[in-house]
């Protein structure tokens, strides 16, 4: 499909069932209330060990409710890999189960670009450098406590250390941006296989999933997901312009936001149709 093809049929495909869309939106505000609970009772889980059970039952339950929302997006993508028109039902069981592959997926996909970070991190030292650097700083501290000291002065060790801290830090942060964004790229393709396969091991293919991009056309893929993200900036911006004269009208957003989701997840597997 062509581009603008791709955009028009994704941003209309969830009108085409409202009840499945209210259905999504009835799930998710029952997740983020359990959340909230969880995050609550474990507050107060503090004073008493019987709320810090309960807190973490309410997480688990959030968590698993967020594994069904999970699971039906990847049917969403499925249904635009397979150009199906009709909105998918919910199929309760087979939505949990492709939804915790699909947490083991986001969770890999986040490991390996974290774990390079974390290489470059250590190859440029961020690690002994901000240990230098607080050493400076506690040393300073020292003095300024014990009265050796009437100022905190900035050594020239302390300025080398910082120094040498904003290079490291600079050059990682640099690499970070680019692999998680390469990896954002990467991973939507392994949910695409995830959808159109049914397969965790495709999935996880990280390599094939790499492939993909150029199998689909690295210009076509880029455009495509840029496109989403400029959409659904630019409805989201307009309605928060709206909601700070009339923040009644806030309460839209339980069904704009996973209407965008929607939108994002079709359009992915319209995308991926190309090579299903």
């Amino acid at each position: 499909m062509e581009v603008m093809e791709i955009i028009k049929d994704a941003f209309t495909f969830p009108s085409k069932n409202i009840k499945i869309l209210l259905i999504y939106v009835v799930l998710a505000v029952l997740a983020g209330i359990f959340s909230f609970l969880g995050t609550i009772v474990y507050i107060l889980g503090f004073v008493s060990a019987e709320c810090f059970l309960w807190g973490g039952l309410a997480f688990i339950v959030s968590m698993l409710i967020g594994w069904v929302l999970s699971g039906y997006l990847i049917s969403v993508i499925k249904s635009g890999i397979e150009l199906d028109d009709e909105v998918p039902e919910f199929e309760w069981w087979d939505n949990f189960i492709t939804g915790f592959n699909n947490f083991i997926v986001a969770i890999v996909y986040y490991v390996i670009p974290a774990f390079i970070v974390f290489v470059v991190g250590y190859i440029t030292n961020v690690f002994g450098n901000l240990w230098l650097v607080y050493q400076e700083i506690f040393l300073q501290a020292q003095n300024l406590y014990t009265g050796a000291a009437s100022t905190f002065v900035v050594s020239d060790a302390l300025s080398h250390a910082m120094v040498n801290l904003a290079v490291s830090l600079s050059i990682t942060l640099a690499v970070a941006v680019v692999v998680f964004v390469i990896f954002l790229f990467i991973q939507t393709m392994a949910e695409a296989r995830l959808a159109n396969t049914g397969s965790l091991c495709e999935a996880l293919n990280v390599f094939e999933a790499a492939k993909d991009i150029p199998r689909i056309g690295v210009g076509k893929v880029i455009i495509v997901i840029l496109l989403i993200i400029v959409v659904v900036a630019v409805i989201e911006g307009i309605l928060s312009f709206i909601y700070s004269f009339l923040p009644i009208l806030s309460i839209l957003s339980i069904i704009i936001t996973p209407y965008l989701i929607f939108f994002a997840q079709r359009a992915i597997g319209l995308l991926y149709s190309d090579i299903a």
